[in-house]
């Protein structure tokens, strides 16, 4: 079989300790498994991968307390180890005060916070009461250990009227880097679908956090960003015969603690599944991806985009989405609402 130029295989081995209103991958059940589990995923796929890495989480990194050890075994078992991903476990740093001196000792240089406002908000759309005050402590920890703390606010007809609080803090803890978007409508975000921004939520966005996104998004105005109403994306689209494959030479998959392997395009869910690798072979669930047997690759490939537009589209809906993110959210909701 032709093997991958680059295989990412990511385990969900502890969960995540949030559950935050936005999130894309959804709210998947937290399980534990065991590091024999992620020696058992690398052997499994190496032969398939010119260049294998193996990660311990696809939701919260570090969730798991013997993180340590995990982060050392991933490196081991991945073939061209790379540095730590710019994100942390907030929910860790509050409770682990090596935690934070820990990244900064495995090369860490930027780490990414996620804020929807002040701490009630903050709270709220993390999923966990203490959630805003555990990264206040972080910014400090990770600006104490040489770490330049990021911070990435969401942005929807709620939170805009708490996006000053993220100037505040940028003025604050003298924050150089921070952006805002709308994330993505897919998985639990899906349902955040009425509060989506539209034009209007962006005449109150702040100076600060406005001038350090269009830096961060090499944007020249929030619309670069936030995109065109989805009115606008419909009328151009509705007629597209545009069909697309999502497979690539370079694939990130998901392995839930049941062993259900996904390709990372969406929330792992049925209309995604590939196979199980307790029960299927590496080769067969390579092969599903490869064949685009699951619905939604299959649909895709073989549904014209404007079908998928007219059977779910609003054509008078003003939330602002780029077409990549629109075309993502049309191809769940028309598997999650019409084939299901």
């Amino acid at each position: 079989m032709q093997t991958f130029k680059s295989l990412w295989v990511c385990l969900d081995m502890h969960g995540c300790p949030n559950r935050c209103l936005h999130c894309w991958l959804g709210h998947g059940t937290n399980g534990r498994m065991v590091p024999d589990d992620l020696r058992f995923a690398a052997k499994a796929f190496r032969p398939f991968a010119q260049n294998l890495k193996i990660s311990s989480w696809y939701r919260e990194p570090e969730f798991a307390d013997d993180y340590k050890a995990l982060w050392v075994l991933e490196t081991e078992l991945s073939d061209k180890p790379e540095p730590h991903y710019a994100l942390m476990s907030i929910w860790r740093a509050a409770r682990d005060p090596d935690y934070i001196p820990w990244l900064a000792s495995v090369g860490m240089d930027k780490c990414q916070l996620t804020l929807f406002g002040g701490e009630a908000l903050t709270d709220k759309y993390t999923g966990r009461r203490g959630a805003y005050q555990d990264i206040l402590r972080s910014i400090e920890q990770l600006k104490a250990n040489g770490i330049a703390p990021r911070l990435q606010a969401f942005v929807n007809q709620e939170t805009i009227h708490e996006m000053q609080h993220i100037d505040e803090l940028i003025t604050r803890y003298n924050i150089e880097y921070a952006f805002a978007h709308q994330g993505s409508c897919t998985g639990a975000g899906a349902a955040l679908y009425p509060l989506w921004p539209t034009q209007a939520t962006l005449a109150h966005m702040p100076p600060l956090l406005t001038e350090l996104s269009l830096k961060h998004w090499q944007a020249n105005s929030l619309t670069d960003i936030f995109g065109e109403p989805e009115a606008v994306l419909y009328d151009r689209l509705c007629n597209s015969h545009n069909t697309h494959s999502f497979v690539c030479d370079d694939p990130v998959f998901f392995v839930d603690r049941n062993w259900d392997v996904y390709p990372n395009l969406s929330a792992p869910a049925p209309q995604l599944h590939l196979g199980n690798l307790k029960r299927d072979s590496a080769q067969t669930i390579i092969e599903a991806y490869r064949s685009e047997i699951s619905p939604a690759q299959a649909a895709r490939r073989n549904i014209p985009l404007g079908e998928m537009i007219r059977a779910c589209g609003n054509p008078v809906g003003q939330g602002l989405f780029v077409q990549d993110d629109y075309e993502e959210y049309i191809l769940e909701r028309y598997l999650n609402y019409t084939i299901s």
